[in-house]
């Protein structure tokens, strides 16, 4: 009982110790080591000699012990000494070894991430956050479905995906929104409309020209343009699949609101020609959807976090 006692005793003042003492002592004593000398070790450190000294006699008083013998005959340790410098060598190199292993634990961390996004976004911020998203985190698996805006909001709250890709339509009050881009809609023309090539500025000259529309999942932004305008009024045809009304629109069956990104390839190869290039065209701001009240996931978090952080990044740039 007297030995159990006395041992609980001995556990709870190094505990205190621990818990009370200067780290930084220690890296001042293993220098003065290195440096064989307080003067040494002061030019090392880029401090004065009395700062240097006084961490060596703090760091005595708190073990009890003479760590080293200074004068005309030169700095020498003694045995309590030489035991430190061994600690805090064995300190110093676990400290080193932390980026690194920190860098390692990136490739340890698993598990997949869904997410649900608006059919056919395009941006840059998009496609350079998954890329470095997977180099930083490879055995993540990246699972990516695409919906409609409703299906969206609807995945998130019953917790059947991590991240939604889309726009605010109704924000709720258990999705988390954080706002990662703008995307452009423009009306856009094939080679064999008669519009093609033509520099049309306002949107009121469109009015009269048939549209193809997107259905349901058009943007409430694109909507309230075309309203305004009176654009859409004649409709060439419908479809709620970007690819088939581009498809159309490449054909000439009429004029298209398209996003600009998704556009951009077909209009480089000559086969669509944007429309309203100038002045005023509708956006639709897009974010990063979480559920808030979802249990934590890493690989989601991370994967915001890559996603924010790019969008910040090519905000600053412009």
């Amino acid at each position: 009982m007297f030995n159990s006692s006395r041992s609980f005793k001995k556990s709870r003042n190094e505990s205190k110790f621990a818990r009370d003492v200067d780290w930084n002592l220690f890296k001042v004593f293993e220098e003065i080591v290195k440096a064989q000398g307080v003067t040494n070790a002061a030019l090392t450190l880029n401090r004065q000699q009395p700062a240097i000294s006084l961490a060596l006699r703090r760091l005595e008083v708190e073990l009890g012990v003479k760590l080293c013998h200074r004068g005309p005959r030169g700095f020498k340790m003694t045995d309590e000494g030489q035991l430190l410098a061994g600690t805090c060598a064995q300190m110093s190199e676990i400290v080193r070894s932390v980026p690194s292993q920190m860098a390692g634990t990136k490739t340890d961390i698993r598990g997949r991430v869904r997410v649900h996004l608006i059919s056919n976004l395009v941006n840059d911020v998009l496609d350079q956050a998954i890329f470095s998203f997977n180099q930083k985190y490879p055995a993540v698996e990246i699972i990516i479905d695409v919906a409609p805006w409703a299906d969206v909001v609807k995945s998130l709250l019953q917790d059947e995906i991590d991240i939604g890709l889309a726009p605010s339509r109704s924000p709720r009050a258990e999705i988390g929104y954080q706002y990662l881009f703008s995307e452009v809609h423009r009306p856009y023309c094939g080679r064999n409309h008669h519009f093609y090539e033509s520099r049309i500025d306002d949107a009121a000259l469109l009015a009269d020209e048939k549209f193809i529309l997107t259905g349901a999942d058009e943007p409430v932004e694109l909507t309230d343009f075309r309203l305004r305008y009176g654009l859409g009024r004649l409709s060439a045809g419908m479809s709620e699949h970007l690819e088939e009304a581009k498809r159309m629109t490449v054909l000439g069956v009429g004029l298209c609101f398209l996003p600009d990104g998704f556009a951009r390839p077909d209009v480089e190869a000559g086969r669509l020609w944007p429309l309203l290039s100038q002045g005023d065209v509708p956006q639709m701001d897009i974010f990063v959807m979480t559920n808030a009240v979802a249990p934590a996931r890493l690989a989601r978090q991370l994967l915001v976090d890559e996603l924010v952080q790019h969008a910040m990044r090519v905000a600053a740039e412009h």
